[in-house]
């Protein structure tokens, strides 16, 4: 399987992430108490080493940050969708 800069989109790059959602209308405490705890959690030194021995790294958005990286992926990955003609089977 050719890599995605072989299939003629060298200015593509993808990364993997993981976000907590909550359904609309969670009250905002709800969501600042999920993402202090979460930020809290991923922050721990056995957290962080564990995710690292996975390749990842933490990083603790606020909602507000969360939102704008998935407008921003969305956008990016519709271009990409359209001019590459893709299709839902």
């Amino acid at each position: 399987m050719p890599t995605v800069v072989e299939s003629g989109y060298p200015e593509v790059a993808g990364e993997s992430w993981f976000v907590v959602l909550a359904p609309a209308g969670t009250p905002k405490e709800i969501v600042a108490l999920l993402q202090r705890e979460i930020a809290k959690s991923v922050a721990t030194p056995q957290m962080k080493e564990r995710l690292a021995t996975l390749g990842y790294e933490p990083v603790a958005s606020t909602p507000d940050e969360c939102t704008a990286l998935l407008r921003s992926e969305a956008a990016k990955w519709t271009k990409v969708i359209r001019e590459a003609g893709i299709k839902g089977e």
